[in-house]
């Protein structure tokens, strides 16, 4: 069934990228109750697959059904671009009790059991707890099974936003949307999201958030409802090289590939650096390594961060899967 969201001018002027820690803690907890999310996934699972079993996911997989709402309210759309993990479950335990607690009944109602269940039960009862308690189940995942991989995941998530961002530059919101989703299509200020749920919405001023995510695939996600602002979460671009490691045998492959400049420069990004820290590293012309690094990012091996007047340059996780010991 589809959805419609419909643009005036004002929301042209509205619509954002965003990159959500939170999201992607939901998502992880998703695919972890979900055996046809894993395929790209199953290095990673198997590698927290001890972590994961000592951590009771039974309350957060209670409102996950597989088809109906999830609440909101446990996360809502992305207070920023480069929201913090703890700026965004600060914001969720702040939740209104009241509201939480009519948006958790709506999501246990999906699923058969759910709302006479114990927790069903004690949430209805005690809004507040429930609030605290399905907070602290979000941020435990976070910490051990996220955290100590949210560089790379941040890498992957940074890099699609550069490349879409920039055809966003070159071909419009209309003849972007479709690339990023085959769900997603666009006529005359209309756009159709082709996925479980029916809804209609004007967005009235509001924009839209795009937000990419690695977890999500296969699928896309929306939050359309009020109050929140719309939001589109879809599959990230390179999550088939997430979780490949360097291979030291790849480092003449490589040179044959991107050429000698390109994967010294490549290699030598094991920490971010700036063009004119590479430059003196390597001991070429800033001008070579720059053009060097736009042929990388464009090619979603770098990703590319601002910081006051320096920009830094990253490897993506596909870039580290390629980089291996390619010569310096």
């Amino acid at each position: 069934m589809p959805s419609r969201l419909h643009f005036g001018e004002d929301d042209f002027l509205r619509c954002r990228f965003a990159i959500s820690p939170l999201w992607e803690t939901q998502e992880v907890v998703r695919t972890l109750k979900r055996p046809d999310r894993h395929g790209y996934h199953t290095p990673w699972l198997r590698r927290i697959r001890t972590a994961a079993a000592e951590l009771d996911l039974t309350p957060l997989w209670l409102l996950m059904p597989r088809r109906g709402h999830s609440p909101d309210w446990l996360g809502p759309p992305p207070l920023g671009p480069g929201a913090t993990f703890e700026e965004e479950i600060a914001a969720v335990r702040a939740s209104d009790p009241v509201a939480a607690r009519a948006d958790t009944a709506k999501s246990l109602a999906c699923t058969p059991g759910a709302p006479e269940s114990a927790h069903g039960r004690a949430w209805m009862r005690d809004p507040v707890r429930m609030v605290r308690e399905l907070s602290d189940a979000i941020e435990e995942v976070w910490r051990t099974l996220v955290a100590p991989d949210w560089p790379r995941l941040r890498a992957l998530l940074e890099a699609d936003v550069a490349f879409h961002s920039r055809r966003l530059a070159e071909v419009g919101l209309g003849g972007l949307l479709p690339e990023i989703s085959r769900r997603f299509g666009w006529d005359a200020g209309t756009l159709t999201v082709e996925h479980r749920g029916e809804h209609e919405r004007r967005l009235e001023g509001q924009g839209l958030v795009l937000m990419p995510s690695v977890f999500i695939w296969p699928d896309v996600v929306s939050t359309f409802e009020p109050p929140w602002q719309p939001t589109l979460a879809y599959p990230a671009r390179g999550i088939g090289g997430l979780w490949a490691e360097p291979d030291d045998r790849t480092s003449d492959s490589l040179v044959r590939l991107l050429g000698r400049g390109r994967a010294a420069v490549l290699a030598a990004l094991d920490e971010p650096a700036t063009t004119t820290a590479l430059a003196h590293r390597l001991g070429l012309a800033p001008s070579s390594v720059s053009a060097h690094l736009t042929v990388l990012r464009d090619a979603g091996l770098l990703t590319a961060r601002r910081y006051g007047h320096q920009v830094l340059y990253e490897r993506t996780p596909l870039g580290i899967a390629m980089s291996g010991a390619a010569p310096r």
